[in-house]
């Protein structure tokens, strides 16, 4: 009898972790619709030596997110048994999305207007803990020339 409570608290720990989890993920994916909708005017080109007359700045944003229990536990199962880990697929879009959303908001409280040569990387932090890392960079171009010179002149003593 002792383990059958201890099997049922667990099984709706269980469920509990997933049923926020599953919130959770729900809210970012709404959340990040609307701040891509929010950051629309900010165009992004990935082209290599792509150049403008304006200004630019390099720019940098990062994001590490972490799955759920449940889906953790699914994925090593899959990737036990082999195939498309899909619960990878979707974190990995998620973080994705939100470092381009965050470089993106960056920018645009710089007063940017573009970013160019747009770069994603997914070093591995946390991997078989399931958890994720993407940096995106980039430079991201303002709208008019400068008036000073850039870098900007320190004072001579």
């Amino acid at each position: 009898m002792e383990i059958l409570i201890k099997l049922g608290i667990s099984l709706l720990l269980f469920v509990i972790g997933w049923g926020f989890g599953r919130h959770n993920e729900r809210k970012h994916w709404a959340q990040l619709t609307t701040d891509e909708a929010t950051f629309a005017h900010i165009r992004i080109d990935s082209r290599r030596f792509e150049t403008r007359d304006t200004h630019g700045m390099l720019i940098t944003a990062t994001v590490v997110i972490a799955q759920d229990y449940f889906k953790w536990v699914l994925a090593s199962i899959r990737n036990f048994l082999g195939g498309r880990i899909t619960v990878y697929e979707t974190l990995l879009d998620r973080a994705r999305r939100e470092a381009i959303v965050r470089l993106k908001k960056q920018a645009a409280q710089a007063g940017a207007v573009e970013i160019l040569g747009l770069r994603i990387e997914t070093p591995e932090v946390g991997a078989d803990k399931g958890s994720v890392e993407v940096l995106a960079y980039g430079t991201m171009i303002f709208a008019q020339k400068l008036k000073q010179p850039w870098p900007p002149l320190l004072p001579q003593p």
